[in-house]
């Protein structure tokens, strides 16, 4: 049953769980295997193909999503019953799109099948030999092992591991400058409450990471944003916004920005820290995506020796989102500071976690997973671009490598929520720029994922989009 044929190359145009899915909604679209007929179980589908039990869960749950195969009970699944042809199709009425959408619902909707504008590698890029060996290994250590609240720090010897690799970036670290946390987003957040009060003014780029923002609104401060370009910041509008508003902190992703994709150039980075110093700025360095960079970027926590830059990381955009491991390399006088904030709103962090994690870097191969990572990348950027380009969009900045492009469609700011509500009812997740912007102003950008954006569907609906919104955004040009 369901005999395939799968191109395992890393330059294939297809995941392996597109493959599995088209494959199999071929062969049932042909009617050859009636309602009921059981799938072969998913250990015993991987085995037979050699492939993973993960790829084929989501294989299986994205036919169940469209109504293909069905979970029956002590069964597994089976092919589900056909729509009766009389019947109405049946209507999906797509959420409400905005950044509160976007940091609930779509993390756990499965049913979108191209997630083009989603911030994490594909599942079947994770590093699956590497993470099953880690928690094999936490899964042996003794219940003594596993008992209290863990470190309020977090685990040493991930911390320790942590620092010698930073100390490769030049930044002047050891073990008592680095907090674990539970991810780079609740590292952010465990900043502003430390550093920040309601009322205070705070700087972001514009755009920036739309979970930062969220943050910030739950925070209860103000938000100026500075224009991100294609070196950085812009230096000039940095000094004015500072001389203006007085702020005490600013938020700045570093390389592979996420959305832009951009990185600091090294003189940018310099003026940024001359302006810093010059007023009495806390810089906050979020450089989530330095493992995928090129060498050479500039790092403002290794040029400014983390006096008032504090540095911000984790592993979910190499390892995997699930791991809920960040961290925070700071001074060792605010480091105290952020650790009692951390211990008053969540207590310690998953030790368990951290284990994980630390197995991973440790025994998991991830200097060479990190290499198959950026190859694949540039790859994917690669596709992506060109595609883009034939579609009509204008490409900010081509970084080739990081997850993100950020391209502008030939619409009108105002019909970028309609385009992707329309994109969602086709199967495709967009990211719209007003995501990322404060008080979510309009934008004719979006933020592509290179990872998860080759998909001719996706190309197929862009180049299609209405002609009443290309010829808005004509007249309005």
């Amino acid at each position: 049953m369901f005999e395939l044929q799968l191109s395992r190359s890393r330059q294939a145009g297809q995941t392996l769980v597109d493959q599995i899915v088209q494959a199999i909604a071929g062969e049932l679209s042909h009617g050859t295997y009636p309602a009921g007929t059981p799938l072969p179980s998913v250990r015993r589908f991987a085995k037979t193909h050699a492939l993973s039990a993960y790829t084929v869960v989501e294989a299986y749950q994205r036919l169940a999503s469209m109504n293909l195969i069905t979970s029956k009970p002590g069964s597994g699944y089976v092919v589900a019953e056909k729509e009766p042809t009389t019947a109405p199709a049946p209507t999906w009425n797509a959420p409400a799109l905005n950044a509160a959408w976007l940091l609930s619902d779509v993390f756990a909707d499965q049913s979108v099948p191209i997630k083009a504008g989603c911030g994490w590698i594909p599942n079947d890029w994770v590093d699956e030999s590497g993470m099953q060996h880690a928690m094999r290994s936490v899964s042996r250590l003794p219940g003594a092992r596993l008992g209290g609240y863990g470190h309020p720090y977090g685990l040493t010897s991930l911390r320790d591991h942590i620092a010698g690799s930073l100390r490769r970036y030049a930044l002047p670290v050891d073990v008592s400058n680095i907090l674990l946390t539970h991810g780079a987003t609740q590292a952010l957040d465990l900043v502003v409450r430390t550093l920040c009060k309601p009322g205070d003014t705070v700087l972001v780029e514009d755009p920036c990471y739309c979970n930062l923002l969220e943050i910030l609104k739950v925070a209860a401060v103000r938000v100026v944003s500075v224009e991100r370009t294609t070196d950085g910041v812009d230096i000039d509008a940095l000094e004015s916004a500072v001389l203006e508003h007085h702020p005490r902190v600013m938020f700045v992703n570093t390389v592979l920005q996420n959305p832009s994709g951009s990185s600091l150039s090294v003189s940018a980075a310099f003026r940024l820290l001359q302006v810093a110093d010059r007023y009495g700025l806390w810089v906050v360095e979020d450089d989530i995506s330095r493992e995928l960079a090129p060498p050479g970027l500039p790092c403002l926590a290794a040029m400014e020796g983390l006096h008032h830059v504090v540095y911000v990381s984790g592993f979910s955009k190499t390892i995997s989102p699930v791991m809920r491991v960040g961290y925070i390399a700071a001074h060792r006088d605010l480091l105290a500071q952020l650790a009692l904030t951390k211990m008053a709103i969540g207590l310690t962090s998953s030790e368990v976690t951290e284990r994980a994690v630390a197995n991973v870097l440790v025994e998991g191969h991830y200097d060479r997973h990190i290499t198959f990572l950026k190859d694949r990348l540039r790859v994917a950027h690669e596709r992506t671009s060109r595609a883009m380009n034939e579609a009509g969009l204008e490409i900010f900045h081509q970084p080739r490598a990081g997850l993100f492009l950020w391209a502008k469609l030939p619409i009108a700011p105002e019909a970028s929520l309609s385009v992707a509500t329309e994109a969602l009812r086709h199967g495709i997740w967009l990211a719209p720029g007003s995501y990322f912007r404060p008080q979510e102003t309009s934008s004719s950008w979006f933020r592509f994922n290179a990872a998860t954006s080759d998909a001719p569907a996706l190309w197929d609906f862009l180049r299609a989009l209405p002609a009443q919104i290309r010829n808005a955004a004509s007249a309005r040009a």
